[in-house]
């Protein structure tokens, strides 16, 4: 004998529109991801490949963290405010240097 058991949906007709909404982002937080800590060896190569990407002219693929999830952008860098702490591609996107996880130069 098999129990079809659909979990939480079964009772999500039941619930006051309140509890749906907090049941969705309960859902919602359980694929967040986290920043991972980078030691210090990798901070310095990806500043080593700043560097050399914008003194080259070269293009970047660099993944970073922002909102609970990964992303990745290529381009070419326009500019690194070391004072601000972002890096600036030539279409306009800013990222933070604290929220570089990967820097690949392409």
């Amino acid at each position: 004998m098999s129990v079809n058991d659909r979990g939480s949906i079964k009772w999500t007709a039941m619930m006051m529109p309140e509890h749906h909404q907090l049941l969705h982002q309960m859902w919602k937080q359980q694929e967040y991801k986290a920043k991972p800590e980078l030691d210090e060896q990798q901070k310095e190569e990806i500043n080593m490949k700043l560097h050399v990407a914008i003194l080259n002219d070269l293009f970047v693929i660099i993944k970073y963290y922002s909102v609970h999830d990964y992303k990745t952008v290529r381009g070419k860098l326009k500019d690194v405010d070391s004072l601000q702490n972002y890096v600036l591609l030539r279409d306009g996107t800013k990222i933070k240097l604290q929220s570089i996880i990967d820097l690949q130069i392409d």
